[in-house]
Parts: C-alpha cells; structure tokens; sequence
C-alpha cells in the first residue's frame, strides 16, 4: 500500500448554491481513482466510518473526495429545508467539482442513508464505473423510522423537533413526503453499473433485509459481503478497515487505473 498521504479541505457550492465542506484524502497527484463517499443520515464527513475507510482507501491509492451534506457539519444552509432528493443533488454537486478541480469519481461509496443515495445519483454521474453501499437501507422511507414517534406531529403541524444519536434536529413535512416518492429499486435496476452491496446481519438500524432487497432488484455484474458482527455505524477501526480493503480489491476490476501504479 502507498504510504505517502495528504488531506485537503475544500469548500464548493452544493445544488443550491450553499458552500459545502469536503476532505479531500488522497495517496499523491498519481491517484488510481477517485471516489466519492456520502455519509449516513445526520452525521458528517467525519464520522469514524467516513474518516477511516476514506484513509485507508488512499492507502490503497485511492483519493476519497467526501463532504457534509447541506446543514451539516461544516456546510452552510438549513437541514430542516433538506431532503433525499437534495442530498443527491449535493452529490451530483460534488461530482462536478471534482470532475472540474480534479478528477471525475468512477467510484461511489455510500454509508447507510448515503448508500441509498449514491444509487441515486449514480446515473447523473456519467464517469462512475462502480457503486458501493454500506448498511444502507432498500428504501429513503426507511430514515423515518427513526423518528416515527414525530410523524403525526409533523404531519399535523408541519414539522417537529426531534433527537437523533443525542443531537436535535428539525424535521418538516416536506422530508417525509419526498421520502415516500422515491422509487430506489427502479434506480438500481437501471444502474449500469458494477455494485457491491456490504452489510451486517447484526444491523440494528437497517435491517439486512434491505441488503438483499438491493441486491436482488440489481443486475450483474454485482457482490455481496456480509460484514458479520460490525455495528451500523462501523464503529470498530477492523471494521472500517475491512471495509477500505474489501472496496480496494472489488473495485480493482471496475473502477481503477491500474497503468497509475
């Protein structure tokens, strides 16, 4: 693996205009590939998931391009005005800056919600020549779960304040009503892409159901791995690690340039 790594913060304009925060980590100018990571619903690019596979991959010779979705983080704007659908339009965002100030991504990786959502816009992202997800959920509908005490409120009132991993977030209508017209498995069965599909039968969060039901809904060329006793959010540093290096060696045959060794 390549030993020399650096890390660049970037700032860009997300779909609506608002300057997100991303983490460029990247092995040196010679990089194999560049992915594209999107993290899971309410965290950040530096989450311990995001933070140590994004590393790991660049030691692969990887750069790993990842950001705060809009509201987020480091980013600007309102989450309570964001969505499923704005998330993969910050995506799509993310990919046109890199392909203008780097190198367009041929690889996507997604962690739970940001799996879903990197299925999604991987057909605005011409150059992706393969697709990873992470725990993520077969359905958008599915992130409502955890807040579905909330939902007659919101559907009442129109929004509702709600706590999610000890932080308050608000939640409008407009977020459960997008949710519930997305059509995920008609994107994954148009994806054209190569995908491996990563999960944990011991999921507590999105059940391995939703694994098999993306799986299933694909076509070849497609992998699953099961990730056996991880947590949702890959919290152990041998998991995150397992990761990058399962996604290094799959994504040789796909989505790497294997003359930049």
């Amino acid at each position: 693996m390549i030993d020399l790594m650096k890390t660049e913060m970037v700032r860009f304009p997300g779909a609506d205009g608002q300057k997100l925060a991303a983490r460029l980590d990247s092995p040196d100018d010679s990089a194999r590939a560049y992915a594209l990571f999107a993290h899971c619903f309410t965290c950040g690019k530096d989450v311990f998931a995001a933070s140590r596979i994004a590393k790991r991959l660049s030691e692969h010779g990887i750069a790993v391009f990842r950001f705060d979705f809009t509201g987020l983080g480091a980013s600007e704007g309102e989450f309570a005005n964001t969505n499923f659908s704005s998330n993969v339009a910050d995506l799509i965002a993310a990919a046109d800056h890199l392909r203008r100030a780097y190198r367009a991504p041929t690889l996507l990786v997604g962690h739970s919600l940001g799996g879903a959502a990197v299925l999604a816009a991987a057909g605005d992202v011409p150059e992706s020549r393969a697709v990873v997800t992470l725990a993520a959920p077969s359905d958008p509908g599915h992130v409502t779960g955890l807040f579905r005490d909330h939902i007659a409120q919101i559907e009442d009132e129109g929004e509702a304040q709600v706590v999610l991993a000890g932080r308050t977030f608000r939640i409008k209508r407009q977020f459960l009503r997008d949710a519930a017209e997305q059509n995920l498995a008609a994107k994954v069965a148009a994806l054209r892409r190569a995908l491996l599909v990563m999960h944990s039968p011991r999921d507590a969060t999105v059940d391995i159901t939703n694994a098999t039901r993306i799986f299933a809904a694909a076509k070849h060329p497609k992998s699953f791995i099961s990730l056996d006793d991880a947590d949702h959010l890959l919290t152990a540093h041998k998991d995150a690690s397992y990761v990058a290096d399962l996604i290094a060696v799959w994504s040789e045959r796909y989505a790497l340039d294997k003359a930049a060794l």
